[in-house]
């Protein structure tokens, strides 16, 4: 009759309702430890249950503790017994409840619409552009807005060098934002670098993070996104066609000819385009009359005279594909015998991607695309992107790919993501204006974490002496992500490959071979980011064939080893709450103060900012430059750019040039096979050993399990 009552279908028992509820209440004022209620389902509402104290309801479904279950909190109150009879089912069988793949988790969540999101950051609905339901661009007029606002702290995650399957330096990044947001209540941004579609349809997979630490929706993250990176595709190749299309044209026609369709009459006059004017002023030709230059001036400004086998310019393509590496290209009769030698990199190694992340702002961009060099004429000049004429279309190109994406994290946190260029063929960092939007959305208290590619060595290295040099910011932090399966291998385990099985070394307890990897490897990425001056805390990325001796064994040697925390981090499985040690060892290490400073002075000899880096941070004994690197130096320096940082083109997968030596290789020379110059981008970058810019796929790349359900439309198989 109460619960009838209840429902609201019998009105003359309502006065029952009192009874009924002072009834659960006085149960629980006894030395009761849980209530059960034994009534049709029909009849347990959420009045009802709620009435009941969460820690003592033995069902687990009221709205508390049905909220922790779906959150994965099962260490307070009660499971609901037939849940937990099913996960005492699965473990017995040998089937873990972290069966669910990234796929379904992403899709488990629905995200908050993105101009909620928005909002809740505090930014204005003049400054976001929508791209659907859970992206946005962000306007960089926020920058103006906020300009008197102070910056937050600024956190970097590294990484010990790791194997070929990854580390998850995502996933800490993104556990780490949860917890700071969702569970300490501070403020926090994420900054991540966009996926290339190469490792997502490759090896390696997406980087959206995983398991309950992930970026949502993670198939947008980890496909198209809003389209950045096919911006940057349309702006290489059309510098790419413009160089060819010049070639052709300087080799069949007449300096007049070519004048007049450079600058051709338009109702019966002749003017020059202002990058035409910007040309000419280069050239020392002070004119703006096109009728007034004289033959020798007309032959100079319409002749760019590249050399091609002096071309540095290659076409991209985001997609690993070897059989592009080295092409021929005009060999269709109408290109009359234009034939030459070129190739195809990867399109996050484009030149154009590393100007993306590191401009800050849209004239910086716009500047910087205009100094790219494509070549060297035969007199020995370098040819300009400006000098092509081509400059002004690719900041049309790229005028929406500057602005930074928002989107968020399974627990309703912000992250920004923008640019994604490689760490071991080029900085591997994501944008500078990304972090700089976010440090000043968090504020003073709050904290911005961004992502280095790959290990310390590289990517942190990048992020330090090219990055900071950008931007002039200063990290905070440094958190250092180690795995037990990566400390094995680097301790002396056997090798491994993605898509093998995993050798019993890694499944089974082997503290022998954990710490010779911390005392190795370990030991030596420390170090490699003390030379900054900069506090670090080690994550342990726990999985789940770890072992409590393990772990702890790590975060002890860790400490030992200089780190100023070490702990255990269950962001996978557990989401935010599974980093909150982490997130509070980052807090209190953030408090300390930083001695930030670069390895080497800008100033000094190219030869002598490569050999420091070869030397310090990888450990080689010194470096060999073949004669074709040598030569380039040379002319870097005859041209002026000679104080540009350095960035090194090295494989991820060893602190040497070696890909097999594990650990901290010793007695080694770094073998430099070529020197190239990214002028637009600010850096010169060495290639060290047989460095390829353009990947391959593997015998089993990850497209195998990619796949569209054409009712549903949902995509199964990416990670």
């Amino acid at each position: 009759e109460a619960m009838l009552a209840l429902q609201g279908r019998n009105p003359v028992v309502q006065p029952l309702i009192c009874n009924f509820h002072c009834c659960l209440k006085y149960c629980q004022t006894l030395k009761v430890h849980g209530v059960y209620l034994h009534l049709p389902p029909a009849y347990i509402t959420s009045r009802v249950l709620n009435t009941i104290k969460p820690e003592k309801d033995v069902d687990g479904i009221s709205d508390l503790n049905m909220g922790r279950l779906v959150r994965g909190d099962l260490s307070k109150g009660f499971v609901p017994p037939i849940a937990s009879a099913v996960l005492d089912l699965l473990e017995k069988h040998g089937i873990h409840s972290d069966i669910c793949s990234c796929n379904e988790i992403s899709r488990a969540q629905t995200p908050k619409p993105v101009d909620q999101l928005a909002e809740e950051i505090g930014l204005l609905p003049e400054e976001l552009e929508a791209y659907g339901r859970s992206k946005a661009k962000v306007r960089l007029s926020l920058l103006d807005r906020l300009h008197k606002q102070p910056d937050g702290k600024y956190v970097l995650v590294a990484g010990i060098t790791p194997t070929p399957l990854g580390e998850g330096k995502s996933t800490v990044t993104i556990g780490l934002v949860q917890a700071l947001s969702a569970h300490l209540k501070l403020n926090s941004f994420a900054c991540l670098r966009q996926p290339s579609q190469g490792p997502t349809f490759g090896v390696k997979g997406g980087a959206a993070g995983g398991g309950y630490a992930q970026v949502i929706p993670m198939e947008e993250f980890n496909l198209h996104l809003t389209g950045d990176i096919h911006a940057i595709t349309a702006a290489n190749n059309l510098v790419a066609a413009a160089i060819d299309a010049r070639m052709l044209h300087e080799a069949t026609q007449s300096d007049k000819a070519l004048f007049n369709r450079l600058v051709p009459s338009v109702n019966g006059v002749r003017r020059f385009s202002p990058i035409q004017i910007s040309r000419l002023c280069r050239l020392g030709i002070n004119k703006i009359d096109p009728a007034s230059l004289t033959p020798q001036e007309v032959s100079t400004f319409v002749r760019l005279d590249l050399d091609p086998s002096k071309i540095t310019w290659q076409r991209v393509v985001d997609t690993n594909d070897r059989f592009l590496r080295k092409i021929t290209v005009g060999q269709a009769s109408t290109e009359k015998g234009q034939i030459r030698e070129t190739g195809f990199d990867i399109a996050v190694a484009s030149e154009i991607m590393a100007i993306l992340a590191l401009a800050d702002s849209l004239v910086d961009m716009k500047n910087r695309l205009a100094r790219m060099v494509v070549g060297t004429s035969r007199s020995g000049q370098p040819v300009t992107a400006e000098d092509l004429g081509v400059s002004g279309a690719l900041a049309v190109l790229m005028k929406d790919a500057i602005k930074p994406t928002l989107m968020q994290t399974l627990e309703g946190t912000p992250v920004f993501v923008h640019a994604g260029p490689f760490a071991n063929i080029a900085h591997g960092n994501s944008s500078v204006l990304a972090d700089k939007l976010a440090l000043k959305l968090v504020g003073c208290d709050g904290f911005v974490v961004t992502e280095a590619g790959f290990g310390a060595d590289i990517g942190m290295e990048k992020f330090f002496n090219i990055k900071c040099r950008a931007s002039g910011l200063r990290p905070n932090v440094v958190v250092l992500v180690a795995t037990v399966r990566a400390l094995k291998m680097h301790g002396g385990g056997p090798n491994v490959s993605a898509g093998a099985p995993l050798p019993k070394e890694y499944i089974d307890e082997n503290l022998s071979l954990v710490a010779g990897g911390c005392r190795s490897n370990l030991r030596k990425q420390i170090q490699i980011a003390q030379l900054f001056g900069v506090p670090v805390v080690v994550a342990l990325n726990v999985f789940k064939t770890d072992t409590q001796a393990e772990i702890d064994l790590v975060c002890e040697i860790a400490k030992e080893c200089g780190a100023s925390n070490a702990v255990p981090c269950h962001h996978w499985s557990q989401g935010g709450r599974g980093s909150l040690e982490l997130a509070q060892a980052v807090n209190e290490a953030a408090s300390r103060p930083s001695h930030f400073k670069f390895l080497y002075n800008i100033e000094m000899p190219i030869v002598e900012k490569i050999r420091t880096i070869a030397q310090q941070v990888y450990g080689a004994d010194d470096i060999e430059l073949s004669p074709e690197a040598k030569a380039k130096i040379d002319y870097y320096n005859q041209q002026g750019y000679g104080s540009l940082p350095i960035c090194m083109a090295k494989t991820h997968l060893s602190l040497s040039h070696m890909p097999d030596k594990k650990g901290v290789p010793t007695g080694f020379v770094l073998p430099i096979r070529d020197v190239r110059a990214s002028i637009g981008a600010g850096f010169i970058f060495p290639l060290v050993g047989t460095m390829s810019t353009m990947p391959g796929l593997p015998t089993r790349p990850c497209f195998y399990d990619i796949d569209l359900d054409p009712v549903t439309e949902e995509i199964t198989g990416l990670f």
